[in-house]
């Protein structure tokens, strides 16, 4: 009962201590701690379509998105970043005229704020306002036509007062580019992520360059997140802390790196991430990473300099954990809920009934694990579909007639 008593203290003392910092006042502390995926994870409890993957759970489903938001908050997440992913007036009339026809994006990101606000506000979380890739730039659409369509967005972050905007989810630099000037004019300090891994974008622009061109847009935060797990995407970390470092910028003090990698495993992906393997998106449990994978991560990621860590597709609150604990004394002692029934180098299988299971308490055993699939012809590796359309393609011009209300959510 003291230790129980005692970690709810020290959580207070910490937290009262960590409170009333923006975002890079954070970061230039210690590690910062992202969130999970939020669709994927939806999609899985039956709150999010597949396919779209649009965020009308805001307005559908309320609840369902702050116990998510809740759980990651527990298990040590220190951004609430709102569900809204592909909350845009183009991607909702996108295959799905319903969503926009009736909440549209004004009604989406409001809830989506107000919700991931009444959860931060209960953790001394900050809350970052979201926004991502366009099927206007796939179809070829001017910078103009983009930029509004970013503008309806971040508007609504405005008047919402959220801490910081994250620009993420580019497979082109040059979008990235016109999202970052579009956060910057709305005067957020903006942290941009491109969807990519050591190979580059999709138009041949090189992981390292940009890196530099973000920098040079005005972003204070630059970094890798989605289609690549975090061993891949962390090759391509290292060469933006290279090609950053080779014009003279000091990573901590110039610059902030961020990283928020799948939690599939992808060694087999092509340039265009897990959305070329077979498995994509049903079939993906398989690959998933391990709360070890993720604590080797975070140990990786923390000794590169990266500061804020954190998850995309397949991140579960579990994950999110492992990167707290893992971090746990960088993050100067800082507890989190989701710990309270944890023990170091799981101790607490000491009180397993059968012996051999009480032999694995240790993390020696468990980070020199290799996991078994346990299915008996399954492959170890996938041969990906490698479309090579990007940007420009006629196959990527976008459809809205097909959008259909389901009959049942």
């Amino acid at each position: 009962m003291f230790s129980k008593l005692l970690h709810k203290t020290s959580l207070k003392q910490s937290t009262r201590s960590f409170s009333n910092r923006g975002i890079l006042e954070r970061l230039r502390a210690g590690p910062v701690l992202g969130d999970g995926g939020f669709v994927f994870e939806l999609e899985k409890r039956g709150y999010v379509k597949a396919g779209p993957w649009t965020p009308e759970a805001n307005c559908e489903e309320p609840d369902a998105v702050r116990q998510l938001h809740r759980e990651f908050a527990r298990a040590g997440s220190d951004v609430m970043q709102t569900f809204t992913f592909y909350a845009s007036e183009d991607k909702l009339e996108n295959w799905g005229q319903y969503c926009k026809a009736e909440h549209g994006t004004g009604d989406i990101n409001n809830e989506a704020c107000r919700i991931a606000r009444e959860v931060a506000d209960d953790y001394d979380a900050l809350v970052a306002g979201g926004i991502c890739q366009t099927p206007t730039y796939l179809s070829g659409g001017t910078k103009e036509s983009i930029q509004k369509v970013f503008d309806q967005q971040v508007e609504v972050f405005k008047n919402n007062k959220v801490d910081f905007m994250i620009a993420e989810y580019y497979e082109h630099i040059e979008e990235c580019l016109w999202a970052i000037e579009v956060c910057l004019k709305h005067n957020f300090v903006t942290a941009a992520n491109m969807c990519i891994g050591p190979e580059g974008d999709l138009h041949g622009n090189s992981t390292g360059d940009c890196a530099l061109r973000m920098y040079e847009a005005g972003a204070k935060i630059i970094g890798l997140n989605c289609h690549f797990d975090p061993f891949v995407l962390l090759k391509g970390m290292e060469q933006m802390k290279v090609a950053l470092e080779n014009q003279g910028l000091v990573i901590n003090k110039d610059v902030f790196l961020m990283v928020q990698p799948l939690a599939y495993m992808t060694p087999d992906a092509s340039k265009q991430g897990f959305i070329d393997l077979p498995e994509f998106p049903f079939a993906l449990e398989p690959r998933i990473c391990t709360r070890w994978d993720m604590q080797r991560f975070a140990r990786e990621s923390w000794d590169m300099g990266v500061r804020y860590i954190g998850g995309c597709c397949g991140f579960q609150p579990y994950h999110i954990r492992a990167l707290s604990e893992e971090l746990a004394q960088e993050r100067g002692g800082r507890p989190h809920k989701g710990a309270l029934k944890w023990e170091p180098n799981a101790g607490g299988l000491l009180m397993h009934t059968k012996p051999w299971v009480r032999a694995r308490a240790s993390t020696d055993y468990w980070i020199n694990l290799q996991p078994g699939t346990g299915r008996p012809h399954s492959q170890a590796l996938s041969e990906p579909d490698r479309w090579g359309v990007t940007q420009g393609s006629e196959e990527l011009k976008q459809n809205t007639t097909r959008g259909e209300k389901p009959e049942q959510r």
